[in-house]
């Protein structure tokens, strides 16, 4: 991967944690310990109960992206979420239906 797509990548990344702090998480941020770490870290973290797992380029794939964050944050017991953006697209989040059918039947993010 070339530098412009990092760029590009960390820049989404800081987007949706921006996004997350309009919503009322003052602690998101783009979780940066992956680099740092032999561990795992959430591409946004601050956002309780949500592993992030970001994706922005000319074509995503939100199935794979989602499959990542499964295999990265389930051991967190995190619920896992997708959020990709193909150049000249909207903004997508992509979960598990189970996770989605959670979230509608408790009203949101704020009972996890």
């Amino acid at each position: 991967m070339g530098r412009a797509q990092r760029v590009k990548g960390h820049s989404f990344e800081r987007w949706v944690a921006n996004f997350f702090k309009a919503l009322g998480y003052a602690d998101a941020k783009r979780g940066i310990g992956q680099a740092r770490s032999a561990g795992e870290v959430a591409d946004v973290e601050g956002v309780p109960g949500i592993w992030v797992e970001c994706k922005r380029g000319k074509r995503t794939h939100p199935r794979e992206a989602l499959e990542q964050a499964i295999e990265a944050g389930g051991h967190t017991g995190r619920m896992p979420v997708a959020i990709c953006k193909d150049d000249r697209g909207p903004v997508t989040a992509t979960m598990l239906l189970g996770d989605f059918a959670w979230l509608l039947d408790r009203g949101g993010w704020d009972e996890l």
